[in-house]
């Protein structure tokens, strides 16, 4: 199960939607830092497509921790980016980098990632891309 949220990273990293589609059941449960839960990989495409719009981001320092039974999961990471267009709501995209710590936390049914949940602390990154 650990090599699956590893894969997740890696098509995250690649930028590769469809790498980290197939990492995830059919009913994934997306739980965002900020809003509200998305079910299904048709909506966790859709905010895919729209965080590439906005943001380029490679994850460094991925530690990938798992429970002893194989269905929970956490990893903590170093966000690289660069904001590439406005998010609505959100301070004015120039390109500025930033460079924050975040987590995400899973649970594993079947080989596949049906929940992630997603944190940063989010008054850090408006401060440094304000």
């Amino acid at each position: 199960m650990k090599q699956t949220i590893q894969r997740y990273f890696a098509a995250f990293n690649a930028g590769d939607t469809e790498g980290m589609l197939d990492c995830l059941t059919e009913d994934i449960a997306h739980h965002v830092n900020e809003g509200k839960i998305r079910r299904g990989k048709p909506a966790f495409a859709e905010f895919c497509a729209h965080m590439s719009r906005c943001y380029r981001e490679e994850l460094t320092e991925i530690v990938v921790f798992l429970d002893e039974t194989g269905t929970r999961g956490a990893a903590e990471f170093i966000v690289n980016g660069t904001y590439l267009a406005t998010d609505p709501g959100l301070p004015e995209a120039t390109g500025q980098g930033y460079r924050l710590p975040g987590g995400s936390f899973f649970t594993l049914e079947g080989g596949r990632i049906s929940r992630v949940t997603t944190y940063y602390n989010l008054a850090d990154w408006i401060a440094q891309v304000s």
